[in-house]
């Protein structure tokens, strides 16, 4: 069992806690030892999964651009080369890239240094296989070792190698966009496009290189030195501020197309030549186009809080299935490979919050490859005299949307959600007007007709923390009150929530 310290590392697939000074009330807990802890609990748990001894494992280690990115990497490599471990030390790199030295690398496992979105004085480790990413269940072990203060025993042979991986995943990402776009100068297909990239100064600034050696213009990009102190905006294409800069880049600069990263690149998002916004909904539906092209039929796993209107657009217009899974972009790529296992066609698992993972890609929740895909349709389209909007153009968007976070007041807050979403369960289906959705798998999704406030609510236990988020979207103006004041004559009648 984890002690109440060493369970608040725990996020999710990840381990995450403050790595610096800077925010009042914030310590550091991410200390020297906390951290060597952590990775003699990797070399452990490895050791065990891949049925090796600990100087028998080759481990690559990289980072984002956080500031405290240098200490927390060569703590890890100390450790994992104290145990005799050969260490690949590939520096600024991208998360995706990271589990890519797996496959061409023959890694055994993969360390990344990183919190992605999180503010500049968090950071974390995160840990790849040849399977993929870790489960929490594999997280609770290594910090079961850390806390335990177990090791692997030292051993004499241990190497760190400095390794420059990120030049060949570059090459990886230029040879998909040349043979995607075929383009007469084959190695040069992106000549005549000005194409703006928006890094926010974490490590995505490598995909301008990419993107220039292939022949495009990308004057106006912003941000592409890593500054792990995020002086410009967060690196996050979930937030407004963020997709306003690439938004803004793109139409002073004249660009076809703008695409922006969170920190660590594995999450992305775009801006087409008119300045729109592709993101959360369209950027599923965008992505769900283009991965069924081939896999006619297929079916698209997402995250709980997509739209009705996407749903239509997925089993309607593209002519696949759209099966609506829990938040969490490990949920919806677990829910992904294990459709595929039982037969099930499905090239795409993908969540509102830019996490895109693709069967062609190892299901790898890849931000730049996402965009190497965009970036391809985008120039097969133009080919044709057509632009990227024309893919999502039937789609129905939300005239209002809203989100809200219910702070739980119990100090066993997964428990009081739990018993809240059965009450509104039971209220839901003895409502009169309120229509239970037949597909959803996360808390409690109901539908409203014309006039009771024409759209959904959502409300569900939040993955990580004592939050019940409500998303609600209407087609009617005004129509997001009226839900939020159907659904809040049951919460006053309920117990555990500031309302």
């Amino acid at each position: 069992m984890l002690n109440s310290f060493y369970k608040g590392f725990k996020s999710g697939t990840d381990i995450r806690g403050v790595a610096v000074e800077g925010v009042e009330g914030q310590y550091v807990n991410l200390t020297d030892d906390v951290v060597r802890a952590m990775a003699q609990g990797f070399v452990l748990w490895l050791a065990d999964k891949v049925g090796k001894n600990a100087d028998e494992l080759t481990v690559s280690v990289g980072r984002d651009s956080r500031v405290s990115g240098p200490r927390i990497s060569a703590l890890v490599c100390e450790e994992l080369s104290a145990a005799g471990a050969k260490v690949l030390d590939c520096s600024l790199a991208s998360t995706p890239s990271m589990f890519m030295t797996t496959v061409d690398l023959g890694c055994d496992g993969a360390v990344q240094i990183t919190a992605s979105h999180h503010p500049f004085n968090r950071n974390g480790l995160k840990f790849f296989t040849r399977e993929g990413g870790l489960e929490g269940s594999d997280i609770e072990v290594i910090l079961e070792h850390a806390q335990n203060g177990e090791r692997a025993p030292e051993k004499s042979g241990g190497s760190v190698e400095k390794t420059d991986y990120m030049s060949r995943y570059c090459d990886h990402l230029a040879d998909i966009i040349k043979k995607g776009v075929n383009a007469g100068n084959y190695d040069k297909p992106l000549e005549g496009f000005r194409i703006v990239v928006d890094a926010g100064n974490g490590v995505g600034g490598f995909y301008a290189g990419v993107l220039e050696s292939l022949g495009a213009d990308t004057t106006g990009s912003r941000f592409l030195d890593p500054d792990g102190m995020f002086p410009n905006h967060v690196p996050n294409p979930e937030n407004k501020e963020a997709m306003a800069s690439i938004r803004e880049a793109v139409l002073e600069s004249g660009a076809d197309m703008g695409v922006i990263f969170d920190t660590d690149v594995d999450r992305g998002g775009a801006v087409d030549s008119r300045g729109n916004e592709i993101n959360r909904n369209r950027l599923v539906a965008l992505a769900a186009a283009i991965a069924l092209e081939g896999n006619e039929g297929g079916t698209i796993v997402t995250d709980s809080i997509t739209s009705s209107g996407l749903k239509e657009f997925i089993e309607k217009d593209l002519g696949g299935k759209h099966y609506r899974y829990r938040r969490g972009y490990k949920n919806v790529i677990d829910k992904g490979l294990e459709l595929n296992a039982q037969g099930i066609n499905c090239p795409l698992a993908i969540e509102t919050s830019g996490h895109a993972a693709m069967r062609e890609n190892y299901f790898l929740d890849d931000g730049a490859y996402l965009c190497t895909k965009i970036i391809i349709k985008m120039a097969q389209l133009s080919k044709a005299g057509k632009s990227i909007d024309t893919v999502t153009a039937t789609l129905k968007e939300p005239v209002e949307e809203t989100e809200i976070r219910f702070e739980i007041l119990e100090d066993d807050f997964r428990a009081c959600g739990e018993r809240i979403i059965a009450e509104l369960t039971e209220y839901a289906e003895n409502a009169e007007g309120w229509i239970l959705a037949d597909d959803n798998r996360e808390g409690v999704r109901v539908s409203f007709g014309k006039g009771d406030g024409d759209g959904w609510f959502l409300l569900r236990l939040s993955v990580h923390d004592p939050i019940m988020p409500l998303n609600i979207e209407s087609d009617t103006e005004g129509g997001v009150e009226i839900i939020k004041e159907k659904l809040m004559t049951f919460l006053r009648s309920t117990n555990g929530l500031k309302l």
